[in-house]
């Protein structure tokens, strides 16, 4: 029972170091990068669609991302939906593609994407311990029903401790990365 409840623990944590890096990727460095756009949501056909469901994203060069639609009907929502981003890019479209000039960061822009990535950060510690609360609650649960000895509640939080330490070690390595990258000249 304990076994299951550290593998379903270990399940979630997991699951929150992926959203912080995905969370983290798509802050904008002085690279382009599609992951800067691809989850941008655009409300086309009468629903929500992420970007990277209606055009095929490039970066043609270190500066430039394109959006190609492949309905090129949805192109007004497309770029609806990137003016109102909080990527801070103009888009421009001749008809066919939409280009986003990714342009270089000033060091008050990097300074304000660190403190994005401090927030995200602290979001992903947060899930991580999260997870670790809904794992000591399911501990306690089988301890109080008797599923469990007091020894293998005991022993199972302590496992749960060190793998919320090694788990909020992956993010904050995950956060050091995209720091270092941001303040990078």
């Amino acid at each position: 029972m304990s076994d299951e409840i550290l593998l379903e623990a270990e399940e979630r944590m997991e699951s929150a170091v992926l959203a912080a890096r995905r969370d983290l990727h798509s802050l904008r460095t002085g690279r382009a990068s599609t992951a800067l756009v691809e989850h941008i949501p655009v409300v086309v056909y009468d629903s929500k669609m992420q970007l990277i469901q209606l055009a095929n994203l490039a970066t043609p060069e270190a500066q430039l991302i394109t959006v190609t639609p492949f309905d090129r009907s949805t192109m007004d929502a497309i770029m609806r939906a990137l003016q109102m981003s909080d990527i801070g890019i103009t888009p421009s479209n001749d008809g066919r593609t939409i280009r986003l000039p990714v342009p270089p960061l000033t060091e008050q822009r990097r300074k304000e994407l660190v403190k994005q990535v401090h927030a995200k950060t602290e979001e992903g510690r947060i899930s991580v311990r999260n997870a670790r609360r809904h794992a000591m609650d399911e501990l306690k649960k089988a301890l109080r029903e008797g599923d469990i000895s007091e020894d293998d509640e005991r022993r199972a939080a302590e496992q749960i401790e060190k793998l919320t330490q090694e788990y909020i070690g992956k993010v904050e390595a995950l956060a050091k990365e995209k720091e270092r990258e941001l303040l990078e000249v």
